[in-house]
């Protein structure tokens, strides 16, 4: 059955002021490669005229009194921080009545004492971009001189709590990170005190095109194409989120909001859960690149996914058409027979579809790379959930199977 409904999901667009443009060389970014598309633009830079269409359009566009915008990259930071008191100055005058709010993904290294003070004076939620300890960080995360970009980093986020700022971590998990699943999560918690935290596995193939990008997506196959080498391997993935879920399902219930464990829990509960990946569709979320381009999902800005321009095309008429609607039912009708007939499927979906270039048990294409991974997280954390699950549909507080578990 069709479980897509358009209309019934809040319109969200993720827009890169930058575009791809960065200060750092991410070893592993999927963003970077993404001007490559574009090489006849070598700015990157998002035009006012555009960031005032972009604002209008997005505004008038919804259907819910507070609307969400999120400032992405590339490294948004790169804009000067008097283009985004325009964004604010625009939001306002377009508003209506509603309430906006704004969240910055960032890898910190720009910030200054004066980012700072709008950031808190505006109340803009920030997400920083930190792979934890210095040696785990720095392994992946430098500057284009190949330095490392741990300390900026921390000094980024001493300020943010100086100055009282929201913020969350945002950290990847990659061949390295997935060998130090506690260290690396204790260190978040420990540390940083950092009370949000999302985990994002690496899994990226490498395939050359004739544009100069090298990554490729679900639909590249091929005896051409290689697992990039900072990947997590399905294996580690789970060893991974079981290692730290024994950490927090331990001490941290209520304390540490860790993504993946929130949305497997809304699963459990029959509750869509606040990650694309565990949902049971996507389709709701694009992203528009510097120029004004649509994309069905940041995690598909290839020439295949470009749903039009917002110069040309509505914004409703794009996310709400059929090529969209397409790729959000495509989480769900393109789901193998082995996912369909699979226990977890209510837990999973299959996860993200950017994932499932697999092969299944019985040779059919469009297994999830991360299967075995999930599978063994969600035997793993089930008794744990029915417990939780529990305690809040008698009223209770799930942090209350701290004090009952036995080990």
């Amino acid at each position: 059955m069709n479980t897509y409904a358009p209309f019934s999901r809040p319109l969200y667009i993720m827009s890169k002021p930058a575009g791809a443009h960065c200060n750092l060389a991410c070893d592993y970014c999927y963003y970077l490669e993404k001007s490559k598309l574009y090489q006849h633009d070598a700015s990157n830079i998002m035009s006012d005229e555009l960031t005032e269409i972009f604002i209008r359009d997005y505004i008038r566009c919804q259907t819910t009194q507070e609307i969400v915008f999120t400032w992405h990259g590339g490294e948004p930071m790169i804009r000067p921080l008097e283009y985004y008191k325009k964004v604010v100055r625009l939001q306002r005058h377009y508003a209506d009545g509603r309430s906006i709010v704004n969240c910055i993904q960032t890898n910190g290294t720009l910030l200054t004492p004066e980012w700072c003070r709008f950031l808190h004076n505006e109340g803009w939620l920030v997400g920083i971009s930190i792979d934890g300890p210095e040696r785990m960080h720095d392994a992946y995360r430098t500057k284009r001189n190949g330095k490392p970009t741990w300390s900026k980093v921390m000094n980024a986020i001493e300020m943010l709590e100086r100055y009282g700022v929201e913020w969350n971590a945002m950290a990847v998990v990659n061949d390295i990170t997935a060998c130090n699943p506690t260290e690396f999560y204790r260190f978040f918690r420990d540390e940083l005190r950092c009370r949000y935290l999302q985990f994002t596995p690496i899994v990226e193939r490498i395939k050359r095109h004739g544009d100069g990008r090298h990554l490729a997506h679900m639909l590249d196959i091929g005896d051409d194409i290689a697992l990039a080498p900072f990947s997590v391997t399905p294996q580690q993935w789970g060893v991974f989120l079981n290692t730290i879920f024994d950490d927090w399902v331990r001490h941290d219930i209520g304390e540490t909001f860790v993504q993946i464990f929130d949305a497997t829990l809304a699963n459990w509960m029959g509750v869509t859960p606040g990650v694309c990946t565990l949902s049971d569709y996507c389709g709701h979320a694009a992203v528009m690149e510097h120029n004004g381009d649509i994309y069905s999902c940041d995690h598909f800005v290839f020439p295949e996914y470009r749903l039009g321009n917002i110069k040309s095309h509505s914004l409703w008429g794009m996310m709400n058409g059929e090529r969209q609607q397409t790729f959000a039912r495509m989480k769900t009708e393109g789901l193998p027979k082995q996912c369909k007939q699979c226990k977890w499927q209510f837990a999973c979906h299959g996860e993200c579809p950017r994932n499932r270039f697999d092969i299944t048990q019985d040779g059919e294409q469009g297994l999830n790379y991360l299967c075995q991974g999930y599978k063994a997280f969600f035997s793993h954390v089930a008794p744990y959930m029915d417990m939780m699950k529990k305690k809040l549909d008698e009223g209770k507080a799930p942090a209350e199977i701290m004090s009952e578990i036995i080990w």
